[in-house]
């Protein structure tokens, strides 16, 4: 199975529409990548949050150790891992209350994509969430 990402169209209704992320492996340090994507998001507007298990905090936010710590609904998982770790972080994503499974640019793995797909969920790999919500306006 190849890895089939929604619309341009469907992703931006989908970041139009959600509210909460949780990002799996934000890091506090304001050089990394994820940091800086995950800044961009909270300035427009969306709640972040961190899941690290190995930072007290980052952007202002106390950090949980993962998925399973969180309260209430997420609207999307953004992950910052490594390919090879989606597959677990998936299976975390199944067992809490999350809408949307979203790696970042150049993060693909297709045994996490099948597993999601299979079970109803809506998966977007291979994108960066800031220059898909740029390219959208949403």
């Amino acid at each position: 199975m190849t890895i089939e990402n929604p619309s341009r169209n469907e992703i931006g209704s989908i970041l139009k529409k959600a509210k909460r992320i949780a990002v799996v492996g934000l890091s506090d340090n304001p050089e990394r990548t994820s940091y800086q994507v995950s800044e961009a998001m909270q300035k427009a507007g969306y709640e972040i949050i961190p899941v690290n298990p190995t930072i007290e905090s980052a952007l202002g936010v106390k950090s949980v150790a993962s998925l399973k710590d969180i309260e209430g609904h997420v609207d999307i998982v953004n992950v910052f891992r490594r390919s090879e770790q989606l597959f677990d972080v998936a299976k975390e994503f199944d067992e809490i209350d999350a809408d949307i499974y979203w790696a970042q640019l150049g993060l693909e793995n297709e045994e996490a994509y099948e597993f999601l797909k299979s079970k109803g969920y809506t998966v977007i790999m291979n994108r960066c969430i800031k220059v898909e919500h740029a390219i959208s306006k949403a």
